[in-house]
């Protein structure tokens, strides 16, 4: 029999084939997309999936200030940060964050999907998040995702 039929391939950095993605947030809800992102940016929805290697794809988000959240959650729910002082313990609303930064929303939630360790912070560097509907990575020639 032949026993190299059968054998669990590993992928590594050199043989990984990442691609570039592009998905429009117009009216999609924050935590399904985002799950969808981070899996695309993981790379769990290929076969020759690695955990502890990079081999998800590139992902761009475009509109991402036309992302939805359901119920009150606009206002309700609060994004906590430290400044590392003594009370320096700071809130913010959805509301107010995507007034201020409106890719933030969504770059938070994909990061909060991924794994917190090195990988995590190699594989956030995969996402580009653009509020308007246009983005400067059209020589990498992306594909449309619904």
């Amino acid at each position: 029999m032949n026993t190299l039929s059968y054998k669990t391939v590993s992928a590594n950095s050199k043989t990984v084939k990442k691609e570039w993605v592009v998905i429009d947030a117009n009216a999609e809800i924050l935590g399904r997309l985002s799950s969808k992102i981070a899996m695309i940016i993981r790379g769990k929805h290929k076969p020759d999936f690695t955990p502890h290697v990079d081999c998800g794809d590139n992902v761009i988000v475009i509109n991402a200030d036309k992302v939805k959240l359901t119920g009150n959650k606009w206002t309700e729910k609060q994004y906590v940060r430290y400044t590392g002082y003594p009370g320096g313990q700071r809130f913010i609303s959805p509301r107010d964050l995507m007034a201020k930064h409106p890719t933030a929303v969504i770059e938070k939630a994909v990061r909060g999907m991924l794994p917190k360790n090195k990988l995590g912070n190699a594989l956030i560097k995969n996402l580009y998040v653009y509020a308007g509907n246009e983005h400067p990575h059209a020589a990498q020639s992306p594909k449309t995702i619904k």
